[in-house]
């Protein structure tokens, strides 16, 4: 496999840059891994073949409470579970998409270094700044209208030279 030439992607732990190691955190390790797993075609069929195989083994059971006690607990507890497990690999994920646009952020001159962390702001603070872009955003909409209209079609400009001439007294 070719590298295309990149450095090894690094990431910090406890103070010091480490690579991409699962190793350090089993946890982690097993919550990709799970929401992984569990987001697959093959979870999904496996779920609905155990729920048509509890369906069909109602008759054998009478349909009793127990039955359907099983299947109850059983979901609720896997549901339970799984949301945690999925919570920790999206918050992980949100966290490192975070870090990469603030680096971007950060590397492009241009750019309103203010915006770094912001998903730390509050719900007011995060309005305030929508108001502040939407406010922008309507200033430089009204100029490129404007801009829009200033320019001159092959036509447009044909019509108003003869326009102008029109307006000229005549010097013979």
């Amino acid at each position: 496999m070719c590298d295309c030439g990149r450095a090894p992607t690094m990431a910090k732990q406890g103070g010091k840059l480490a690579t991409n190691s699962n190793t350090a955190d089993p946890f982690r390790t097993f919550a990709s891994k799970a929401s992984y797993v569990v987001g697959t075609k093959w979870a999904f069929l496996a779920a609905a073949l155990l729920i048509v195989a509890w369906a069909a083994s109602g008759p054998f059971f009478h349909y009793s409470d127990t039955w359907q006690l099983v299947v109850n607990t059983a979901t609720t507890v896997v549901t339970f579970l799984i949301v945690f497990l999925i919570q920790n690999t999206q918050n992980r994920d949100a966290r490192a998409i975070h870090l990469k646009l603030d680096e971007i952020i950060r590397s492009i001159d241009l750019a309103h270094n203010e915006m770094i962390d912001i998903e730390k702001l509050s719900d007011d603070e995060l309005q305030e700044m929508a108001n502040r872009f939407e406010k922008i955003r309507s200033e430089c909409e009204t100029r490129s209208r404007r801009r829009e209209r200033s320019v001159l079609t092959p036509q447009a400009a044909v019509d108003q030279k003869a326009s102008y001439e029109g307006d000229q007294p005549d010097h013979k």
